[in-house]
């Protein structure tokens, strides 16, 4: 048990690390773009990770919530949510790698807003790559990971602890036995009873007690002596 609680621990953090560094890499500059404005001038441009592959903001977060999603998610639950873990990794390789084998072309939005030049011909004619950063390559290892961490989760679902019982639906029992999740249902078959054995009520099914008699009878009688005013009306 203690092994199986460990396994679903290190998956669950795992993702939740990986999803992070993806946002994290999102954040963080991704190398930069030169302008060739004149043989004597050059302008330096920044390409962060948001033009770059502005994907990965919404792949991160996802793979945050689909974290906590497994910490209390049931067998079949941790399937799909497994497959969508690889499905998030494959997103972020093809990010990555795209933003890797083009850097021009990613960076394009960041040359059209500094000089107004727009098309794909006119800006690979105007900018060259200047320095590249290693996150772009990081971003490629984290998607591969992602679809590790994913497949992880597919192959060992069944190995996992059960989720705890603060996660499951109340249920109420009765004296004979009976479980329902809704209190009511005893309540409709003791109503039943009572109407199937003719009317009886809880009060009437009790047996009286020789006190309450005579203080009924008692209470009786001074109603009576109230009315009359001691007096018998019968005569």
């Amino acid at each position: 048990m203690a092994g199986a609680r460990r396994l679903k621990v290190f998956s669950i953090l795992g993702i939740l690390l990986l999803s992070a560094l993806t946002f994290l890499a999102w954040s963080q500059s991704w190398g930069t773009l030169v302008l060739v404005a004149s043989p004597t001038t050059d302008t330096v441009l920044d390409v962060p990770g948001s033009v770059a592959a502005p994907a990965l903001s919404a792949l991160g977060l996802a793979g945050i919530a689909l974290a906590g999603a497994l910490a209390i998610a049931g067998p079949l639950v941790r399937i799909v949510l497994g497959a969508l873990e690889v499905l998030l990794g494959v997103s972020v390789l093809w990010s990555a790698i795209g933003a890797l084998s083009d850097p021009v072309g990613a960076g394009a939005s960041v040359v059209t807003t500094s000089t107004g030049v727009a098309g794909t011909t006119s800006i690979r004619e105007l900018a060259t790559v200047g320095s590249e950063s290693a996150w772009p390559a990081v971003s490629v290892v984290l998607g591969a990971l992602m679809v590790v961490a994913g497949l992880v989760v597919i192959v060992t679902v069944r190995r996992w602890p059960a989720a705890g019982r603060k996660y499951q639906a109340v249920t109420f029992e009765a004296a004979d036995g009976r479980r329902s999740s809704d209190a009511g249902d005893f309540f409709d078959d003791e109503e039943d009873e009572i109407d199937e054995g003719g009317g009886r009520t809880a009060e009437t099914d009790a047996p009286t007690r020789p006190d309450d008699a005579a203080a009924r009878r008692d209470a009786a009688v001074d109603d009576w002596d109230r009315l009359t005013r001691g007096s018998d009306p019968t005569r």
